[in-house]
């Protein structure tokens, strides 16, 4: 597929401010309505109220929570870098915002009360999506900056942590989109939308049932990584372990107060949303109408396309919100062994598969039923030597824990350190807690003997 980029570059100076305005405010707008909707929605589900006082359904709890931060006092500490103590927020907030200059809404439209047409979308570039990657990788600059100006060594632990974690899984991210490049044969985001919008016929008892081409269907363990990366990208929960609140008081905001600390969350809101469009745009179609509404001609032309890509994102948020009410937070080493030893190593193989089946599906090549049939065989192989190495490496660790060993040096380290008990790391549950009896001060006699 050749970009088709000719409807952008022509809209006059004023027509982009324009967008580019409408653009902030939305964002502003659909962070206060998110923070409003996870309060909501996690009090509903432990059957609890939430906010509800301030206008309509508690609507303007979380205006009223923006000015507070606004309003209260901006503490520095001593020990801080003031400059990058500053302007590390700053840093994490704009990427944020910069990367839906790139994300399309809609299709072109006509603009009210002119005859001029637009596309419902800021500006589209034939590397947009590599553009998007690019710009959200900086805002871990600002992260990692704010928890190394602050002074605080729970802060800079924190700072690290997220840094880790977003790199981490940003690489599984990038390699989850490498297949839907493949596919859509562009990196455009306008282009990928196209990519999408032919739709396959299933027959069901008898019946021509349209299907949608989106790539989530057709590019399934793709969708997965890129859905479970973005989780682990955007530091939310069951992945939220750089604010580990039992053992780093806060994560990397720690000492920030007032409206720096409101910038940090507004910036973890719009990633929330940033990652949500993306998935949205690669994988759902974009601003296209799911199945049955597609149905309807006039589904995808005009401003309704914005209702769908916004039903979509809200999806993906409500995914989020779920997640953070249902799960635990998983353990630092197990989550970065996650994204280390599964999903780059998976997403690996799956560009592999997808790239096989590309080359080989021309008109003179093999029949592409052996070809997804080889590569699943193949597929289940690498899964089951990838499982069974794990096996062996836990039975490697147990028998290490049974081998018969001396009594423990305490000073082997050059610290006296008090020894391992004898049986090992204790495992499970903790023992029961046994109280020695006393007596009661009725059965004692004057003289302190027992009656």
């Amino acid at each position: 597929m050749v970009d088709d980029l000719s409807a952008f570059g022509k809209d006059p100076w004023w027509l982009v401010i324009i967008k580019a305005v409408v653009i902030f405010i939305v964002l502003v707008l659909l962070t206060l309505f998110n923070i409003w909707w996870e309060r909501r929605v996690v009090a509903r589900m432990q059957h609890r109220i939430g906010p509800n006082v301030h206008g309509p359904f508690g609507l303007l709890q979380s205006l009223a929570d923006g000015v507070k931060l606004a309003l209260k006092e901006d503490i520095i500490p001593k020990a801080a870098d003031k400059v990058v103590f500053l302007i590390a927020p700053v840093i994490a907030v704009i990427p944020a915002f910069v990367t839906f200059s790139v994300i399309p809404f809609g299709p072109e439209v006509g603009l009210p009360f002119t005859d001029r047409t637009t596309p419902l979308q800021l500006t589209d570039m034939p590397v947009a999506v590599l553009f998007v990657m690019a710009i959200a990788s900086v805002g871990i600059y600002g992260i990692v900056l704010g928890g190394w100006s602050s002074g605080s060594t729970y802060s800079l632990l924190g700072g690290l942590r997220s840094s880790a974690q977003m790199i981490s899984y940003e690489v599984a991210m990038g390699l989850a989109l490498v297949a839907v490049f493949l596919y859509a044969g562009s990196m455009s985001t306008s282009g990928i939308v196209e990519a999408q919008a032919s739709t396959n016929t299933l027959d069901v008892l008898g019946l021509e049932v349209p299907v949608p081409g989106w790539f989530a269907l057709i590019l399934l363990p793709s969708f997965v990584i890129y859905v479970i990366s973005m989780v682990g990208e955007t530091n939310r929960a069951p992945f939220d372990l750089p604010e580990a609140e039992g053992e780093l008081v806060g994560g990397f905001h720690t000492e920030y107060s007032s409206l720096k600390f409101a910038l940090f969350f507004l910036a973890e809101y719009i990633n929330m949303a940033t990652v949500s469009a993306l998935a949205t745009t690669l994988f759902l179609g974009g601003w296209r109408a799911p199945w049955p509404i597609s149905i309807w001609d006039g589904a995808n032309e005009g401003y309704w396309p914005v209702l769908w890509f916004f039903g979509k994102v809200l999806a993906f948020i409500f995914f989020f919100i779920w997640l953070r009410g249902s799960l635990p937070r998983l353990r630092y080493d197990q989550f970065m062994a996650f994204g280390w030893k599964v999903l780059i190593p998976v997403s690996l193989v799956w560009i592999v598969a997808v790239a096989t089946i590309r080359v080989l599906s021309g008109e003179d090549a093999l029949d592409q039923r052996y070809v997804m049939g080889a590569i699943g065989v193949l597929f289940a192989v690498f899964l089951m030597v990838f499982f069974l190495g794990d096996v062996l490496d836990k039975r490697r660790s147990v028998d290490r824990d049974e081998a018969p060993a001396g009594p423990p040096d305490p000073y082997a380290g050059g610290f006296p350190v008090p020894p391992m008990p004898e049986s090992g790391a204790v495992r499970g549950a903790a023992a029961p807690l046994t109280f020695r009896t006393t007596t009661t001060a009725s059965s004692v006699s004057a003289d302190g003997e027992e009656i």
